[in-house]
């Protein structure tokens, strides 16, 4: 080996030792975000089906596996914010937002939560999707009562995204996510409004029997 070639096997070994504990602590943080996602996925099912429980226990288990995650990509600094990371908190904070929603809660923080801002904006967006599956059950069974105040909320959650005006490198395309969340209010107003419509003409029908 030459001159300037000299020590090159050992900065190779350096370097193909610290590209396997990466690939690694990538490999098994993939796993436990993949299991987040999947313990935050039931949780939300749960939630729409009333076995409150069940969506905590489930959620407690998704933190767990989120921490876990956090963890292993800590020890390499330009890994700590994947886009798997950010996708699998997202969900998390989607399924807690939703609960709390659902039981008329005050929503968790993502500090609480333990998850980036960004990843609990989008979980807010998400969370007007599940609750307009909520409402639309609600008025299925008849109960117009409390329909206002959900829709009030999903309200009140676009009126926090479309102030968020960032690049879409900051906010991994909230932008996007918000024209969703505007379409979803619409039609849910819309769907509310003729439910509460058909209401009060079969009251008034009722009256002239």
């Amino acid at each position: 080996m030459g001159k300037s070639t000299s020590g090159l096997e050992e900065t190779t070994q350096r370097i193909r030792a610290e590209f396997a504990a990466k690939d690694a602590a990538r490999e098994k943080a993939l796993r436990q975000c993949r299991e987040a996602i999947r313990y935050s996925s039931n949780a939300i099912r749960a939630v729409h089906r009333g076995e409150f429980d069940r969506a905590s226990s489930a959620l407690d288990s998704a933190r767990d596996q989120l921490r876990e995650a956090g963890q292993e990509l800590s020890q390499h600094n330009e890994m700590n914010h994947p886009g798997f990371l950010h996708d699998s908190q997202k969900e998390y904070a989607e399924g807690c937002i939703t609960l709390a929603l659902v039981l008329n809660d005050l929503l968790p923080t993502p500090e609480s939560l333990g998850v980036s801002y960004a990843a609990y904006l989008h979980g807010m967006g998400e969370a007007v999707g599940e609750m307009r599956r909520h409402l639309l059950d609600t008025i299925r069974r008849g109960d117009l009562s409390s329909c206002e105040e959900l829709l009030s909320n999903m309200d009140d959650i676009y009126g926090v995204l479309v102030t968020m005006d960032f690049p879409d490198a900051l906010t991994y395309g909230l932008r996007r996510a918000t024209d969703v969340v505007r379409s979803i209010l619409e039609k849910t107003r819309g769907d509310l409004t003729m439910a509460m419509m058909q209401r009060d003409l079969e009251r008034k029908l009722e009256h002239f029997k």
